[in-house]
């Protein structure tokens, strides 16, 4: 994939997070990988003023390599930084703050194994970061331990980060996971609701592994 068509993919994404709900203004943001450097959203941009232009390309040591409109790039870059490092297959990183998943956070809980498809995310449940400020170095550390073996996790009183392969999955996962929190939400309103035991998850688990991808069971 070409250069050009990452940066319009980044632009893309940012805007179809914004046309579904799943952030707002110049909330959230998204990143790529491309060789040795990353693309990311730039910093205080509002969606609908983004293009391609205004996307932050960075090293993996922290340096912007080329920023053409002299645009900072997004303020939690470290985190994204810092999962395409420790995980080599990731591609994409998503981070929102939609409406569900960021009401869900407030309780620094995980979202239980209430329904099979939380096994979208990895694993029986969607577990939840413990809060700290916002691009610090300790935010980005307890984002990576709530993703160990996992492609989603919560952030305690703040939002969402979906990872995956290439930006289209990863927007999947975090669309998929705002809808399961929305569902969760609205069955705590009767009570408690059934959880699915980790025999049965690990089950559906090894049944996602047999389709090429998990949107298709």
């Amino acid at each position: 994939m070409s250069k050009k068509t990452k940066l319009t993919s980044i632009v893309e994404a940012a805007i179809y997070l914004e046309q579904i709900g799943l952030n707002h203004g110049a909330t959230g943001n998204c990143s790529c990988r491309d060789g040795d450097t990353y693309l990311i959203t730039p910093s205080g941009i509002e969606t609908q003023n983004l293009s391609e232009d205004k996307i932050v390309r960075m090293n993996f040591s922290g340096n912007i390599v080329d920023s053409i409109s002299n645009l900072k790039p997004s303020s939690e870059w470290r985190f994204h930084q810092d999962i395409m490092s420790q995980r080599k297959e990731v591609g994409a990183v998503v981070h929102t703050h939609s409406i569900y998943a960021s009401t869900v956070s407030l309780f620094g809980s995980e979202l239980p194994p209430f329904h099979y498809m939380i096994a979208v995310a990895g694993g029986d449940s969607v577990r939840c970061a413990p809060y700290a400020m916002f691009g610090t170095q300790e935010l980005s550390d307890n984002i990576i331990n709530a993703l160990i073996d996992r492609k989603a996790c919560l952030i305690a009183n703040h939002g969402l980060v979906a990872i995956g392969d290439n930006l289209k999955e990863a927007l999947e996962i975090a669309e998929e996971i705002e809808h399961l929190s929305q569902l969760y939400i609205e069955a705590r309103k009767l009570g408690e609701p059934n959880l699915l035991s980790k025999k049965q998850m690990s089950e559906v688990i090894e049944r996602f592994q047999t389709y090429s991808r998990w949107t298709k069971v």
